[in-house]
């Protein structure tokens, strides 16, 4: 079930601020998330190339041993591409966290997001962590210290009984623009108290963000900070779970709809976006040549802006369906937008404008593609593309 007013530190033995020290303008730009108990830890990271110092530096925690304490995360400066200095100021930044925390340096993982090639202000960062206080502090507080350019705070609170133990996960994101997964500048948290093993968390977070995170879009870009971070900490007092048991399979299920509502909410606030675009692909002779047309659909230009001016124009979605690299049999696709057939066996059909006009209109746009190939399905999320979003990129340092 779903647990109202949740935050990321409502699993057991979970613990979270945030606060205001001058790396943005008035908003909260700093903020933390402890566990009373080292916690079991898997992370994945940006396919960028070009990695910002906060992947260095928290794969250089997790490499000791799979476990973590506390993320300290900041907005407002990116802390990409700054060489060497940024690699020093971030290793400062950790260690500032450790020492306010009493932890082991390597028990803290960093995350930096905001504007590429300006350094991180030290000073105003020293007196930020040194505020963060988890006994008065304000959980909640945490999610709006990691937003950017995002108009909304992302997050949802789960919580079954399993194996007699009630489980809770809470996960929290950012990520509005430079969105298109292979991970974006998105950042996503999680945290559970169940007992989980490292290796394990580490399989279930790259299979749900393979089917999720990495089936979002915006805008095209990569960013040099994407990362997701999961923490385990056991408080809940389960048995450990082992793959392929009923109960982690349930712990799975509750796990893949936080990423996908995390995923949704990101591609929902695209920059200026007006509407969240859902493309299924079924019908393909492969997961991966589904989920790939799929991404490919709500990733094209083209779709996008007929989506923000309500035009059903399904010579874009074919086109983009054509130069996917997906297979499939050209002459054999159905198209559907909401429940109206468009394209039957490649062909157009005789439906009513009117209704599609008036669909179209709506908030939450479906485009569905049979392709007739095979048995597999995916799919993929992604926004319009408005005017508003040149206009906040155009203006985005400033």
């Amino acid at each position: 079930m779903t647990v109202e007013n949740g935050t990321i530190a409502t699993p057991l033995g979970f613990y979270a601020d945030g606060k205001h020290c001058g790396l943005k303008r008035k908003k909260k730009d700093i903020g933390i998330i402890f566990s009373e108990t080292p916690a079991e830890s898997a992370a994945v990271y940006t396919m960028n190339q070009m990695q910002a110092a906060p992947i260095f530096i928290t794969k250089d925690s997790l490499e000791v041993n799979q476990t973590l304490q506390a993320i300290v995360v900041n907005s407002g400066v990116a802390n990409a591409c700054t060489g060497k200095r940024g690699l020093e100021d971030g290793f400062a930044m950790r260690a500032m966290a450790a020492k306010h925390l009493g932890v082991a340096e390597t028990s803290v993982a960093v995350a930096s997001t905001g504007v590429i090639g300006d350094y991180l202000p030290m000073e105003k960062l020293a007196t930020g962590i040194a505020a963060l206080d988890l006994k008065s502090g304000i959980s909640s507080d945490f999610h709006e210290a990691i937003l950017t350019t995002d108009t909304v705070q992302k997050e949802l609170t789960l919580q079954s009984e399993i194996g007699g133990k009630v489980i809770t996960i809470s996960g929290v994101a950012k990520g509005s623009g430079m969105i298109h997964p292979n991970m974006a500048t998105m950042l996503s948290f999680i945290t559970t108290d169940a007992a989980v093993p490292a290796e394990l968390l580490q399989k279930l977070l790259k299979q749900k963000v393979d089917q999720t995170f990495n089936q979002i879009t915006v805008d095209g870009d990569t960013s040099t900070n994407d990362m997701v971070i999961v923490m385990a900490n056991g408080c809940a007092g389960n048995a450990i779970f082992s793959d392929g048991t009923p109960e982690f399979t349930a712990f799975a299920k509750m796990f893949y709809a936080v990423c996908q509502h995390l995923a949704k909410s990101i591609a929902r606030d695209g920059e200026g976006a007006t509407k969240l675009i859902e493309a299924k692909v079924k019908g393909a002779t492969s997961k991966e040549d589904a989920r790939m047309i799929a991404k490919q659909i709500v990733s094209s230009s083209l779709v996008k802006t007929a989506m923000f001016g309500e035009d059903a124009n399904w010579g874009r979605i074919i086109c983009a369906i054509g130069y996917s690299g997906g297979r499939f049999s050209p002459d054999n696709i159905t198209i559907k937008i909401g429940n109206t057939v468009i394209l039957e066996k490649s062909e157009t059909t005789n439906y009513a404008p009117d209704v599609l006009a008036s669909y179209l209109k709506m908030e939450n746009i479906s485009i569905e593609v049979n392709l007739h190939s095979g048995l597999e399905d995916g799919v993929a999320w992604g926004c319009d593309l408005s005017y508003d979003y040149v206009k906040i990129n155009a203006c985005y340092r400033t």
